[in-house]
């Protein structure tokens, strides 16, 4: 018996990063849905089942991955949901989801911080994936 691919919903608007990101993501075995707008996500998850999601916080709106984060959480709570961002070094603001309570209000259940290693990003899909 062969167990299934596990599938990442990728949503970033640098197209870059969301090309390079899938490019290694499919390497190491995953199936990967990708979006690059807050109106292409969302439709993109409203449409597809996936295991695990990926999202930018800046978008179009400086606050579009809250809001994306939000719309997978209430989709299903159980679906693990990154955030990778460069706020910290656009804005100044630093935030994270190490806490129950950050985590409550990002609706986040990590956060990476860009520029990001792949080994880095892996590691944390395994995690959260429980592979």
């Amino acid at each position: 018996m062969t167990e299934s691919k596990k599938t990442i919903l990728l949503i970033d608007d640098d197209i870059d990063f969301l090309t390079q990101e899938q490019m290694q993501l499919e390497a190491a075995g995953y199936n990967v849905i990708t979006a690059s707008s807050i109106k292409e996500g969302i439709e993109t998850l409203n449409n597809n089942d996936f295991d695990m999601a990926i999202v930018d916080l800046m978008l179009e709106d400086a606050d579009g991955g809250f809001k994306l984060c939000y719309k997978i959480k209430k989709k299903d709570p159980s679906i693990p949901v990154m955030l990778v961002t460069a706020v910290a070094s656009e804005t100044g603001l630093e935030f994270g989801a190490s806490t129950d309570e950050e985590r409550s209000w990002i609706k986040a259940d990590k956060m990476l911080t860009k520029p990001v290693r792949f080994e880095q990003l892996k590691r944390e899909v395994k995690h959260l994936l429980k592979d």
